[in-house]
């Protein structure tokens, strides 16, 4: 599992990176006012921000409990990536509409174009940030533990209460 200082550098890193990518492109796309969008990207990614901490430590406890190791598999990717958009839209679509004093249809198409964007982005982003700063509970499906190790007799002992609750 990853460490609170590591998910911070991660959920801080990637709105940063977001919000000079997103910000320019929606009020070029929807002819906004480049001031008005850069404080709903802020506002936006504040919020999305604090559900990525949330969101990527509850996902990451189901994955562990259910399989064992918090390591992704291109399925996992996607469902992580849909189902973190997904309840970060319901949050923020009522804030979309009344910050640019639009209606929520149209509010609606303007977080349809975010979510898009930052699916897309999650996606290439999450991958890339496994790879530079591998999760210890990811890399030990891919490089078995040695015996003796610590992660051998932590993944024996996972092992050993798998095969007993099976019984």
């Amino acid at each position: 599992m990853r460490t609170t200082k590591d998910r911070v550098r991660q959920a801080v890193s990637f709105e940063l990176i977001g919000i000079l990518l997103s910000v320019p492109l929606a009020a070029f796309a929807f002819s906004f006012d480049l001031g008005k969008t850069g404080v709903l990207g802020v506002v936006g990614a504040t919020l999305a921000t604090l559900w990525n901490y949330v969101f990527n430590l509850l996902f990451d406890h189901g994955l562990k409990k259910l399989n064992g190791s918090t390591r992704k598999s291109l399925k996992i990717r996607f469902l992580h990536a849909i189902s973190f958009e997904l309840g970060l839209m319901m949050a923020f679509l009522p804030i979309i509409a009344w910050w640019m004093s639009i209606s929520l249809l149209e509010a609606l198409i303007v977080d349809l174009a975010f979510i898009a964007f930052y699916l897309v982005y999650a996606f290439v982003f999450t991958w890339c940030y496994d790879t530079v700063f591998p999760d210890a509970d990811a890399t030990v499906q891919r490089h078995p533990p040695q015996p003796n190790s610590v992660a051998y007799s932590r993944a024996e002992t996972h092992q050993e209460q798998h095969t007993s609750k099976d019984r």
